[in-house]
């Protein structure tokens, strides 16, 4: 059946203020919870800030009060959907047990994404980023062992796979390189500017967060990484932000921003299996209906266009989070080489990508190479949860 968020009506905006105690959501139980609930969670935490952070950029670029008014009424309930979605992650874990939580979302959201992609030149960029996040998940997975004495696949639950992915240490680029070619908004797929909307908000999300939460940690090797990742992370916004045409009005970007949330908790509405957290999800897509309603109504008035030029007749299939262990596989077998140059990509190493290198690393070994050196130190071994056989490159074993 198709649902066509254009077609329904949602709870009117008057009705969708909440009291502290309905915000006062039950977190999940780590123990016990489905680790892509937990995952469901960080991914929609990722796409209510950024349609804060977007509201806010509209607004200050905006010099009608009538609208801003407006705009602020709607981004205040999106952000009390950002702590009731984000209050749902549980106090006793840890900061590097959600970072791992955060880098199985970028492993499995990026594959779906990139499995699903109809675009070639956006494929292959969602392609190029797994890989690199993939390896993010088995450097977090060594510290966390190193320094927590605990292991990953505790937390991932055999749904996600940990081992090396392109070496975080080659992820450092000149930041020219990082920037690629946008889609054109006049003859994309509806479904491309959803996906490059998820992609961008799931990385800005995990960007902030190492960001503030690195330097909380003591054990210097731990800040270290933080730091590095970090920067790999601000790459990445480059990378995804560039795939978004820059043509698009701040209406059409504000009719997909709110769209884009219609399908997103349409979705994770569709497969979840905690009734408390499917209950949060069907609640906040009614209210997102009445969210897009008003941006169309915004649209029409001050771009002059119907919202239907722009946005899919209907939601695409749901986004799903599932296992994507073969695909992963596969792209470890063709693509781990991989570099950028300029728009395109590259196997070579070049000129820049030298310079970068050794201007960054000053031919001492990063800190994502310190923590494995320390972790093989430790124990004798790297840590992998390698659940379909050996690594698929030779090297890697």
């Amino acid at each position: 059946m198709t649902f066509n968020p254009l077609e329904q009506r949602g709870i009117p905006l008057d009705r969708q203020l909440r009291s502290w105690r309905e915000l006062n959501v039950e977190p999940i139980d780590p123990d016990a919870a489905d680790p892509y609930t937990r995952c469901r969670i960080i991914a929609m935490n990722g796409i209510e800030t950024e349609a804060i952070f977007f509201g806010h950029h509209l607004a200050r670029n905006c010099d009608d009060v009538q609208v801003k008014q407006q705009l602020a009424r709607t981004r205040y309930i999106e952000a009390q959907q950002q702590k009731a979605v984000n209050w749902l992650l549980p106090g006793v874990s840890s900061v590097l047990e959600t970072t791992i939580a955060y880098e199985q979302v970028a492993v499995d959201l990026t594959a779906w994404v990139a499995r699903m992609e109809p675009d070639p030149y956006l494929k292959q960029a969602y392609e190029f980023g797994v890989l690199e996040d993939f390896d993010h998940l088995y450097r977090y997975a060594n510290l966390y062992e190193m320094i927590e004495h605990r292991k990953a696949e505790s937390i991932v639950d055999g749904l996600t796979e940990v081992m090396p992915g392109r070496p975080t240490p080659l992820h450092h680029r000149n930041p020219v390189d990082n920037v690629r070619e946008p889609y054109d908004r006049t003859s994309v797929n509806p479904l491309s500017k959803l996906h490059a909307l998820t992609i961008m908000a799931a990385e800005q999300q995990t960007m902030n967060f190492y960001m503030n939460t690195g330097p909380t940690y003591m054990e210097p090797i731990a800040r270290q990484l933080y730091q590095e990742i970090g920067l790999i992370e601000e790459e990445h916004v480059t990378h995804y932000e560039s795939l978004v045409d820059p043509g698009e009005t701040w209406w059409e970007q504000l009719v997909n921003h709110e769209y884009n949330e219609c399908y997103l908790y349409y979705s994770f509405m569709e497969q979840e299996s905690d009734p408390k957290v499917k209950a949060i999800w069907e609640l906040h897509l009614n209210m997102e209906l009445e969210h897009l309603r008003v941006a169309c109504d915004l649209m029409r008035r001050h771009d002059g266009r119907e919202p239907e030029e722009v946005l899919a007749p209907a939601l695409p299939n749901v986004l799903t989070f599932e296992p994507n262990k073969a695909y992963l596989r596969e792209l470890l077998e063709t693509q781990m080489d991989l570099t950028t140059l300029g728009t395109g990509y590259v196997r070579e190493a070049h000129e820049r990508f030298e310079q970068m290198q050794e201007r960054l690393h000053e031919g001492e070994a990063p800190p994502s190479d310190r923590v494995m050196a320390q972790h093989q130190e430790m124990f004798g071994r790297d840590y992998r949860e390698e659940t379909e056989g050996p690594h698929p490159v030779d090297p890697q074993r």
